[in-house]
């Protein structure tokens, strides 16, 4: 096993120039990445795990008129002053947790083409020292945290680009991009990537082990992304680079990780996002668990709307 000299990751790249059809109408005015999970955006869920994990820097790939992402992490000081004044200083300290967490960086994708073009386009703005990026898919809400820490101790210990996985359900694997794997070493939640299945049928994955927001990539793979070819509408995909790598001998790892994962990209996922979290929290979880377990009793309601 090679062992590589340990580097932490400065920078992490977030896509978030999507347009959020599938929120829509809400989604009009109100960027997807701020809706709140409970009284959070995800995206500031994203920068507090980013945080968490010694990242320095996030890098925001946004779209012309989302402008309101780049916001959330600015100070308010006319708000603050008024919360100051008011004595709400829990409501302070709130506000104040966003623009506090991390340095934030906009880069701006003017064409929707593809999560590889917007991962791509943060390579202007990295240093000649960083080696790798971690990229943070907002949609995909990770619990508990310290995945990105393991990630980065397998990169530490093996080199190349290391990527999250979730073992699902046979049922489910069309849904996903699937790895092809083998064991790598006497962990059975660390294996080696050989390929990649995108959205498989049941009988044919080759594996249930799906590919989730969370990326820890070796630099080489602006190199991979300037070499693959676009797909439908136009667009690169990060997995295509990515399988690109793989088939030239760079070493790609996943980490299995047996949390939880929510998927923020559709109200469904979003809805079962904030029962969650609220139901972890203090001042509402007591009170929903009681109000949930009586209206799972009743008859659904017959809705005139």
């Amino acid at each position: 096993m090679t062992t590589v000299r340990s580097s932490s990751i400065k920078t992490a790249v977030v896509p978030a120039a999507g347009l959020g059809t599938r929120f829509l109408p809400a989604t009009k005015t109100v960027p997807k990445e701020l809706l709140p999970v409970v009284d959070t955006p995800g995206i500031e869920l994203v920068a507090s795990e980013a945080a968490a994990a010694g990242v320095e820097r996030l890098v925001i790939v946004t779209a012309p008129g989302k402008a309101g992402v780049m916001a959330h992490f600015l100070e308010d000081v006319v708000l603050e002053n008024r919360l100051q004044d008011a004595g709400k200083h829990h409501l302070l300290e709130r506000v104040r947790k966003a623009p506090g967490l991390i340095s934030v960086e906009p880069v701006v994708q003017e064409s929707p083409l593809g999560l590889g073009h917007a991962v791509g386009l943060a390579e202007s703005v990295l240093g000649a020292d960083e080696d790798a990026i971690a990229v943070l898919l907002p949609d995909d809400l990770v619990h508990p945290g310290g995945v990105l820490e393991a990630m980065s101790r397998v990169r530490d210990e093996r080199g190349g680009s290391v990527l999250c996985a979730f073992d699902v359900p046979r049922h489910e694997v069309s849904a996903y991009g699937i790895f092809d794997v083998e064991p790598d070493s006497d962990n059975p939640d660390v294996l080696k990537v050989v390929g990649m299945v995108e959205k498989p049928d049941t009988h044919s994955a080759p594996s249930t082990l799906a590919a989730v927001g969370r990326y820890l990539l070796d630099r080489k793979i602006f190199d991979a992304l300037r070499s693959i070819k676009p797909g439908k509408g136009g667009e690169l995909q990060l997995t295509d680079a990515i399988a690109l790598m793989i088939s030239e001998g760079h070493p790609v790892h996943v980490v299995v990780h047996r949390g939880s994962r929510h998927d923020l990209g559709n109200p469904g996922g979003f809805l079962r996002a904030s029962l969650d979290h609220a139901l972890g929290r203090e001042e509402y979880g007591p009170e929903l668990r009681i109000w949930l377990e009586e209206r799972l009793r009743q008859p659904d309601p017959q809705l005139t709307y």
